[in-house]
């Protein structure tokens, strides 16, 4: 089966010999254009026509209301949180499988971090793991809802859509509704997902997209804040560029903030990248269904698909192996004959700075990360097959 998957692979990516890496960027539009354009007018720092186009870009393709442009998605996760009230000693719940970054994000917050199971299907948080621990943990406090056993404040709940693909995100909503819990949406995998038709990071208060070098649409590094609240998007711009009054010549900041800024530069490579996004996302699309239908008559293997309702970026396919044996012989093989795959994340709560975190059984995060391997899924160069 590895040789059969590996000639696929490499039929895909026009590679016959060379290492296939598990998602690259492709540079085939106005990238260099509008990068020697930021060089030749001197602003390639936060000031500069790519910041806004790249913004409006966003909001158009996404339907927001607000998309403001950060560093990258941490910040914009740590940012995301503080606009949505989170304060020291406060506690976010949050889910065990994902990358590190969003825990990082609520203890840059000042916050503590809750960890909840995974479903088994998305690999997002599920909410039947949400609504279990807040009847058995949670109660009405003078500020909102808390932790009956410390009286702490839950400020937040921050949920994560893994691979791309949509976690069950309404009716997480409607559990952080009847709570009243702000819900902050982690999508920086989501780009040009949606779930029945809405993008992904519009279904909270506020939600985070990454373009880092590895995403589907790459900034080199950078972030995009999405809200449907057009005062909280004007907050968040406000406050991620230093809160500085508006002045020909004064420097007068009235709140502590954030220089959380994207550079001209990064934004005019978003640019060149969102005008070939149909492109990229059809092209995604189809390595996926090459995958699905490969694996389809493989026995003890899985295709990671995407849930019902959801349209998915597959931003990176996966396969549920039959075992960590299997899963680990699959990653060995592949990458000894230069086939990138890998492993999810470690679960947070196996990191040593997050071990003692409070969190629920896991048994469902525990079997995906002991199980799935995530395969080659970038946008192809060369020939297309």
């Amino acid at each position: 089966m590895l040789d059969r998957f590996a000639a696929l692979v490499r039929r895909f990516y026009s590679e016959p010999k060379g290492p296939i890496p598990l998602h690259a960027p492709v540079f085939a539009g106005k990238e260099k254009e509008y990068l020697c354009r930021c060089v030749d007018t001197t602003f390639v720092s936060s000031v500069g026509e790519y910041v806004t186009r790249f913004e409006d870009m966003l909001r158009e393709f996404s339907g927001a209301a607000a998309a403001v442009a950060v560093v990258n998605g941490t910040c914009g996760l740590t940012a995301a949180l503080g606009l949505v009230g989170v304060r020291s000693g406060e506690v976010v719940l949050t889910q065990a499988l994902t990358f590190v970054a969003t825990a990082n994000a609520v203890r840059h917050a000042g916050a503590e971090p809750v960890f909840l199971d995974s479903d088994p299907d998305t690999l997002g948080m599920s909410p039947d793991a949400l609504h279990a621990f807040l009847d058995a943990n949670a109660e009405s406090g003078p500020d909102g809802p808390c932790l009956r056993a410390d009286g702490r404040r839950i400020a937040a709940c921050l949920p994560m859509h893994v691979l791309g693909h949509s976690c069950r995100i309404r009716e997480i909503a409607a559990l952080c509704g009847n709570w009243n819990i702000p819900l902050v949406e982690d999508a920086a995998e989501a780009l040009g997902s949606t779930l029945d038709g809405r993008h992904l990071g519009l279904f909270g208060r506020i939600g985070v997209l990454s373009f880092n070098g590895n995403k589907t649409v790459t900034t080199g590094g950078g972030g995009m804040l999405l809200t449907n609240d057009p005062e909280l998007g004007a907050r968040a711009k406000r406050l991620t560029a230093t809160a500085k009054r508006p002045h020909p010549w004064e420097f007068f900041h009235d709140e502590t903030a954030w220089n959380y800024r994207m550079p001209n530069v990064n934004a005019a490579l978003g640019c060149a990248q969102m005008e070939r996004i149909g492109d990229i996302l059809a092209d995604k699309r189809a390595v996926a269904v090459a995958y699905r239908e490969f694996f389809a008559d493989e026995a003890d293997m899985e295709f990671v698909d995407q849930p019902e309702g959801c349209r998915s970026n597959f931003w990176l396919c996966s396969v549920r192996t039959g075992s960590r044996v299997a899963r680990d012989a699959m990653l060995e093989w592949t990458n000894a004959h230069g086939i990138a795959t890998r492993p999810l994340w470690r679960l947070m709560t196996d990191l040593p700075m997050y071990a003692g975190s409070a969190g629920d059984g896991l048994d469902a995060a525990r079997d995906a990360v002991e199980r799935v391997v995530s395969l080659p899924s970038g946008p192809r160069w060369g020939k297309r097959p």
